[in-house]
């Protein structure tokens, strides 16, 4: 079953340590997003397989954006 990592506020992505085919586990950093000078780390919430890796560094997001999809 398919799981959306989804960013949980507006912001620029300033890491990305995930790409598509890797395995994950719960609690691993996936990527940090960057707001108002604030760092967030974002976390994978559950094992499993990247699938999709939707965004780059460098890219905007929005709150509620799908930023990668976990099988």
């Amino acid at each position: 079953m398919a799981e959306d990592i989804i960013a949980p506020l507006s912001g620029k992505i300033i890491s990305l340590n995930i790409k598509a085919g890797q395995k994950v586990e719960e609690d691993d950093e996936a990527l940090i997003i960057e707001a108002m000078k604030m760092e967030t780390s974002i976390y994978i919430p559950c094992d499993g397989t990247i699938a999709d890796v939707k965004v780059n560094v460098g890219d905007e997001v929005e709150e509620d954006d799908v930023l990668a999809t976990l099988e």
